[in-house]
């Protein structure tokens, strides 16, 4: 069987579902599509730590799902502008998975993680898939990924 990983930026889902189609992603549905290629062997979903209780609900249903749940704090700054970015964290954790599965699933629109497809492609001959809304997925980043899974109606709750 297949060994998979999954990596989601939940910010770059939760914003671009919510800006495209005024819903959400539906984890559930999405777990049960991956289940069925393989062995799901990591499933990291990266988010922003706020003390809100839709927030703990939604990292609850996620962690019942089969998500480990890595959390940054909320960074308010004085000018009013946010900061919660996950990248180098994302990158670090696919480096050191990518030897050992056979195929990278990256839940995000965001281009800057096309460089890091492209080298555990080359480096590790790891398969790429990408879920992103697909206005809103960078090019470089459907360029770059064996399979580019557009996130329509379908995958929404």
């Amino acid at each position: 069987m297949k060994k998979i990983a999954i990596f989601v930026d939940v910010q770059n889902i939760y914003y671009t579902t919510r800006d495209t189609f005024q819903r959400q992603f539906n984890y559930r549905l999405f777990w049960q599509e991956v289940m069925a290629q393989g062995d799901i062997v990591v499933a990291n979903a990266y988010a922003i730590a706020r003390s809100d209780d839709q927030q703990h609900k939604f990292q609850k249903a996620l962690k019942h799902i089969g998500f480990d749940i890595k959390l940054k704090p909320f960074i308010q700054r004085s000018d009013g502008s946010a900061k919660g970015d996950w990248d180098v964290g994302i990158t670090i954790d696919v480096l050191e998975v990518a030897p050992d599965v056979d195929t990278v699933i990256l839940l995000s629109g965001d281009g800057d993680f096309d460089l890091l497809l492209a080298k555990v492609k080359d480096k590790y001959q790891v398969k790429t898939h990408v879920y992103g809304v697909e206005n809103l997925t960078a090019n470089t980043l459907i360029n770059v990924a064996d399979k580019f899974h557009p996130i329509n109606q379908s995958l929404l709750l």
